[in-house]
Order: C-alpha cells, then structure tokens, then sequence
C-alpha cells in the first residue's frame, strides 16, 4: 500500500479512529495487526520474512540478556546477523552473486550457471532487517533491556508508517514508545496531518513531477545531449531528494497523529557545505546507523589516519550496496568515499588558506560557494545512482563532456510547458521554505502559530496544490516511492 493511493487515504483514518477509541491495553496489538495488513498489501507470503526477522532478533536479545559470558553472548548476535543478514543476500544480492560469478565463469571458458528459480526482491527488506539488527546490538551493548513481550516486540519492526522506507527507528527511541499512553491531542493531531500535507506536495507536485524529465533522458541516454542529460540529472538531484523526503515526512507525520515521535531523516542536504555536513542531513537514520554499528566498531578515526580512511571507504561501499545490489551503486558509494577521504585530508589546508585570506566560515560568499560546489559534487554522483547499470553511467558523463549539442527546448524533455512552469515555482516554493527553515529551525511551529486565517491558507494552498497539479502516475495510478526498491 503507498502512502500516495486510494487505498491508504482509507486505511490510515480507519486505523487512526479506531486506534484513539479502543482501551490503552490493546491499542499495540491493533496497529501491529494494521502494520501486517498494511505490509502484505504487496505480497502477503514476505509478511513470513519479517516474522522470522522479528523472531529472531527478538530470541537474541533474550538469549543475550540470559547468557553469562561474553563469548555466548557475542554467539547470540552472530546468529542474529548471520540469519539475518543470510535472508538479505538470497532475496536482494543473490542474482548480484550469480551474474558476477558468471562473468568470472565465461572469462575462464566454463559456461554460465542458470537459477532454477525467481526470486522477487521484497518491499522494504533493507529497512526492517537494519531496525531489528540494530536492536541485537543495543541489548548487547546494555543500551536497552530485552523486550519480554514478543508482540510489542513485533510492533517496534513493524511499525507501518516507517516500515518500508524508514526512518531506521532505533529501539531506545521507538520501542520505549510502544508502552506509552497515546490519547487524542489535536495540536499534535494538526501538526502530524500538516507534515503529511507537505510530504504529499513534496511527493506529487515535485517528485513525480521531475520524474517525467527525468526518465525521458535517462531512459535513453544516447539520444540526448551533455547539456540536456545534465538538466536531467539536476532534476534527479531534486527528484531524489523530494520523493525520499516526503516519505520520511509523511511517515513522521503519520506516526505524530498518533502520538509516536519518529527521528528527523532530511535535513536540508542541498544546504550542506562538505560531503560530510551532507551526510549529517541526508537519510540521517541510514548514515547515523552505519556510524553506529559499522564506522565506530571497525574502529572509526581512533587508530590512525590511514585506518580512518579505510573505515570510511568500507562505510561507503556498504553504503553503496545497500542501496542496490549493482556495481553502479557501489561505485555511487565510492564515490562519496573519496569525496570524504579527501575532504578530510585537506581540511587543515584549506582552513589555513581561508584564514590566509581573513574569510570566516560564515562568511556568504564562502557559504554560498561551498553549498554549490557541494551540489556538484553530489549531483554528479547522481549519476551513477539514476543510472540502469555501469556502462550507462559512463555513457552519460561520457555525453556530459564532448557531445554539448544545440538550442534545447522544454519539449525535448517530454514535458509541455506549463507542467515545466509548475515544476519551478514548486521548486522555488521548497527552496524559500528550506532557506526559511535554515535559519532557526521553527518553520513548522511559525506556522502553526500563525493566526486561523493564516494558517488555514496555508493548509488550502497546499491541498489545492496537491489536488490540482499532483501527479498521480500513468494511468492515475499510484507512483511508487524510488526507495522502495531498496
């Protein structure tokens, strides 16, 4: 079920009534049987692969609570990962596994193995395995006691608003809140509906908005120019950034309506002035759990410079895998290594040469060329993310850099003029709210706090907005969310 369908626009006030009218000692149970309902609206059989997840990372945080010696309980999150993590590989990386073992295989002249069997990647995977995973570690760390009821349990890996594509909730934030007393607030209640009015902006007027252009380059690649595949790109970086943040926001709000408070996952990443500082806004529940769980555990910047710097690259390739099981993703992720290892390396050089010069970090120019170099950077990266594979990435830069091509118009992109029209001054509206939001962070609480009048044409403009100029796919069928496949 996406969140943009029919489908959910009933399903979620349906919950949501019932959820406030019934006693507080089975409100947990109800939304766990709505966060199954709403899973297996794509495939009811891979509702068993989030059982068996849940079972498991549940059973090792029992086990480790019970254990007595550090090496049992260092056992118990082995096979916590390996199950776990075992499951991932078959359902997103096995045929990765297969076509890369095939190559080697007609390299050496040995002929090519076939898979008896299809394997269909499931909804979310990537998202519930690392929320659960995560939990095995916290009990581990005794930075959370076990959970002792399995249902609860369940609830926190479940959670249907974040469970396909997060924010990864940690169980110190969102477990905790599974035993809360959550009663009707209308504040809270506006607030929550008003976050998911702009992730639904974000999602249909933008997204999907960009996404016509978008796919009509990248779909065909050696039909267009440098020029125009740059525009293309470009508006991927907005595309990307507006339909994954939009889920975030519209989970965020969804769960805030029912009294659940939800980690911030977007924090304005084009605004970023480093490819580190972008990695403290962009998918901060994905990049703080690798910190976590991976970046601080292999060591982190405490043994030496040059371990640092494999740390990271080891952080940004599984990054890169992660997010897809193709070497044009992984090579996305290396990228954003070196991006990082090199900015580390001349940090000291670079602030000894702006001081040089007497200009401060905060000075606007300075910001002001940092966040559009930073842009590039990342917007180039792009590239190898929106790509199908490998060699079509290098065809693009490739195109980028000595196919520039004549006078382009708005037509070439497959998309007429006023929807053109919509889509820049959709992107100026994002722009002014996200420069306004810079400055102090209270964006959301001006608004509320305006007068009705205010603030209720804020809220029509928005409806209006997204009831008139969203799109709402080929044949005004949901369009699904890009993370979604990940």
């Amino acid at each position: 079920m996406l969140f943009n369908s029919f489908g959910f626009l009933v399903f979620f006030p349906i919950v949501t009534l019932v959820y406030f009218l019934i006693p507080q000692r089975i409100k947990y149970l109800w939304l766990l049987l709505a966060s199954y309902y709403f899973y297996m609206c794509w495939n009811p059989k891979y509702a068993v692969l989030i059982f068996i997840s849940t079972a498991v990372t549940f059973l090792s945080g029992i086990l480790i609570s019970r254990f007595k010696t550090a090496r049992a309980k260092k056992w118990a999150v082995f096979g916590s990962f390996a199950i776990n993590l075992g499951i991932l590989f078959l359902f997103k990386y096995f045929y990765f596994a297969v076509d890369n073992i095939n190559a080697i295989r007609t390299f050496l002249n040995l002929g090519e193995y076939t898979p008896k069997f299809d394997i269909i990647l499931p909804v979310g995977i990537s998202f519930y395995t690392f929320q659960a995973l995560s939990y095995t570690v916290d009990v581990y760390r005794g930075e959370v006691k076990p959970e002792k009821n399995f249902l609860k349990y369940a609830l926190f890996v479940s959670f249907f608003p974040q469970l396909v594509a997060g924010p990864i909730e940690r169980s110190k934030n969102l477990l905790s809140q599974v035993n809360e007393e959550h009663h009707f607030d209308y504040l809270r209640v506006r607030r929550g509906l008003f976050m998911m009015l702009w992730g639904f902006f974000l999602k249909l007027v933008i997204a999907d908005r960009a996404a016509i252009l978008v796919n009509t380059v990248y779909d065909n690649i050696s039909a267009f120019t440098g020029v125009q595949i740059s525009v293309a790109t470009v508006c991927f970086a907005v595309q990307i950034y507006c339909d994954f943040a939009s889920y975030s926001i519209i989970a965020i709000g969804a769960a805030e309506v029912m009294g659940f408070r939800l980690m911030e996952n977007f924090k304005r990443p084009y605004f970023a002035t480093s490819i580190s500082d972008f990695w403290r806004r962009w998918h901060i529940s994905l990049s703080s759990w690798f910190r976590d769980y991976l970046y601080i555990p292999l060591g982190g910047n405490r043994k030496g410079t040059l371990r640092k710097y494999l740390n990271l690259m080891i952080v940004f390739l599984t990054s890169g895998l992660w997010h897809g099981a193709s070497w044009h993703f992984v090579i996305w992720g290396a990228i954003h290594g070196i991006y990082q290892i090199i900015g580390s390396a001349t940090k000291n050089l670079r602030d000894s040469f702006r001081k040089t010069l007497g200009i401060g970090d905060q000075n606007p120019v300075y910001v002001f060329f940092s966040r559009a170099l930073n842009f590039v950077l990342v917007t180039f990266a792009w590239i190898f993310f929106r790509s199908a594979n490998l060699p079509e990435a290098m065809e693009a830069i490739r195109r980028i850099f000595t196919e520039f091509g004549g006078i382009m118009s708005v037509g070439d992109f497959g998309i007429d003029i006023p929807n053109f029209v919509v889509l820049l001054l959709s992107v100026l509206v994002l722009f002014a709210v996200s420069l306004w939001t810079e400055k102090d962070g209270k964006a959301l609480e001006k608004t509320e706090n305006m007068n009705f009048v205010a603030r209720w044409t804020v809220y029509l403009l928005l409806i209006f907005a997204v009831l008139i100029f969203g799109v709402y796919g080929s044949g005004y069928e949901a369009s699904q969310f890009i993370y979604f496949q990940f």
